[in-house]
């Protein structure tokens, strides 16, 4: 087995709640015991049924300021297209200061669902490393401090500056779902983001200069007492995300994930998505993260009205046991 699983995390999932009760829901998940946050930065949820999507940033600042101890996250912001990455940058710093020293930027290529907004196509994949590439070393030299310039095949920076750093640089968490970034992850990142428990993604992050840093992953769970309502909730809100990554990044809109997922079953879905009150199988999930070498998982309760429920038993059994893995 791996080091031990080291941090629980709760994730404000922005898709799926409205604005103000993403900042209640993360005070509240401080006060039931998880270790850190992490957000997700969209501009549209995955289907239609979501129903949310408010800007991430505003969220953190006011959870900055409803939060006391709980590290906050970003997970993850894409810097190479809705956003330029002097932007990102200064967003960061300023997360950085609000919440003395409480917050990571989360990175990773981005969703052409969330990224087509701006009318500018959908580059390849590796176009979108190249362009990652550079908006990461763009956010670092700005993170420096002082006056930077860049010149780059995608991006440009005249004359820009930071003038509110937090006292030590925003730490830097990069999404990597292969080989190739992965070695970005390495190269740049204080933290490697994956989605899925891939013990291999981890060596390779661990094999080009990773080594000894943090592994965050996430696992979605759908908590009920009532394992058939979890079950029916859980297809209903996620039966897009068997869709994998190669599927997700490329989707333009909610109705071609709702198009895609159409012949996707309830057992689909509860084949990688724990339903109802069972905790043992919640642990057993969180074990394959453990496994694969993860240092951190943030947990994600299906269905935004159903987070309150959730936290009592987070408190009462699931932390807990999720803690003696």
């Amino acid at each position: 087995m791996g080091r031990g699983m080291a941090e629980i995390g709760y994730t404000m999932l922005c898709e799926q709640t409205p604005a103000r009760q993403l900042v209640a829901d993360v005070a509240r998940a401080e006060r039931a015991g998880f270790d850190y946050a992490v957000i997700s930065d969209h501009y549209f949820p995955w289907i239609e049924e979501l129903g949310h999507s408010p800007y991430a940033w505003s969220v953190l600042g006011a959870a900055a300021q409803a939060t006391e101890r709980l590290p906050l996250m970003t997970y993850v912001t894409c810097p190479i297209m809705r956003y330029h990455p002097a932007v990102v940058a200064q967003k960061a710093a300023t997360m950085g200061v609000l919440s003395q020293g409480r917050f990571t930027l989360g990175l990773g290529a981005g969703e052409n669902l969330n990224e087509h907004v701006i009318g500018n196509g959908w580059p390849s994949v590796d176009t979108r490393h190249l362009m990652f590439r550079e908006a990461i070393e763009i956010i670092i030299r700005l993170f420096g401090g002082g006056y930077c310039g860049y010149r780059g095949e995608f991006f440009d920076l005249d004359s820009a500056r930071l003038y509110d750093l937090p006292d030590k640089p925003v730490p830097l968490a990069i999404a990597a779902s292969g080989g190739r970034s992965a070695e970005i992850a390495a190269e740049h990142g204080d933290a490697l983001v994956s989605v899925a428990p891939d013990s291999g993604l981890v060596s390779a992050f661990a094999g080009a200069g990773g080594h000894g840093k943090p592994v965050y992953g996430q696992l979605a769970i759908c908590y009920d007492t009532d394992e058939r309502a979890a079950r029916e909730r859980a297809h209903r809100l996620w039966r897009w995300s068997v869709a994998g990554w190669k599927v997700m990044a490329e989707l333009p809109g909610p109705v071609n994930f709702a198009a895609y997922a159409r012949t996707v079953t309830p057992d689909d879905v509860a084949s990688s998505v724990p339903c109802g009150a069972d905790v043992g199988a919640v642990v057993e999930a969180a074990r394959a993260y453990v496994e694969a070498g993860f240092t951190h998982l943030a947990l994600v309760q299906i269905g935004g009205a159903h987070q309150e429920p959730f936290f009592e038993w987070s408190e009462r059994e699931l932390l807990p046991a999720l803690r003696a893995l």
